[in-house]
């Protein structure tokens, strides 16, 4: 099946090249440009994009609040956000995370790396970069009053002891290929405990799972991490 990828930037040579990357592997599609967060919220609909490559600075709607509008639109729903921006800054990751993204990428990311990250966020994988999972970790950790709960440790009990394992795992960043072989259980067994825990929790996808991970306390990094 081929990804259909709409690339939002307000720059037209970034978006040039995007274009050329994407449109050079054989199993995606750049369907169309947006420059501006308001054209990549209609044409994420009328063209229907299966991944976003979403800038976060762009004149008049930003990237996170198209984020915000993509994620809120039920007819928008299998549709998701791949964040990249130079600015791979902690306010950026939460704001991105909490605006619905389900990654986040600096632009500096190398050529196959994006092509990658493009194909796990279409295939419902989170992804964030290492210096950006970084950055969302010390901002739960150093600021926990500007986070509002998306889920609390008594929702958390809605969870099996192995789901709560496996999301712990996912808030790591490990993928499910790689929870599996930690718990030797098979891939589809994670996928099928990832999806049930995101239902159970009212969550859009594995990288507000993340989120939850850290605002609950399921997850802590102690004082000498990241």
């Amino acid at each position: 099946m081929t990804i259909r990828v709409l690339i939002a930037d307000d720059q037209a040579l970034i978006r040039a090249g995007f274009r050329v990357l994407v449109d050079g592997a054989d199993d995606l599609v750049v369907v169309a440009e947006a420059s501006d967060g308001a054209q990549a919220v209609a044409l994420a609909k009328s063209e229907r994009a299966d991944v976003v490559l979403m800038d976060i600075r762009m004149p008049g709607l930003d990237g996170l609040q198209a984020t915000r509008r993509i994620s809120a639109d039920e007819d928008l729903a299998g549709v998701k956000v791949l964040i990249l921006t130079t600015f791979e800054l902690d306010e950026y990751v939460y704001l991105a995370l909490r605006a619905g993204a389900s990654g986040f990428l600096g632009k500096s990311v190398d050529p196959d790396d994006l092509l990658d990250a493009i194909r796990l966020i279409a295939a419902g994988e989170a992804l964030l970069s290492p210096a950006a999972t970084r950055s969302l970790i010390m901002t739960f950790l150093a600021q926990p009053s500007r986070v509002t709960a998306a889920a609390a440790p008594a929702q958390l009990e809605q969870l099996t002891e192995r789901e709560r394992e496996i999301v712990a795992l996912v808030a790591e960043g490990l993928t499910n290929d790689q929870i599996a072989t930690r718990l030797f259980i098979s891939p589809m067994t994670v996928k099928t405990h990832v999806n049930r825990s995101m239902t159970k929790l009212d969550l859009r996808d594995r990288a507000q799972l993340v989120v939850a991970a850290y605002q609950s306390g399921l997850v802590r990094i102690g004082p000498t991490d990241g």
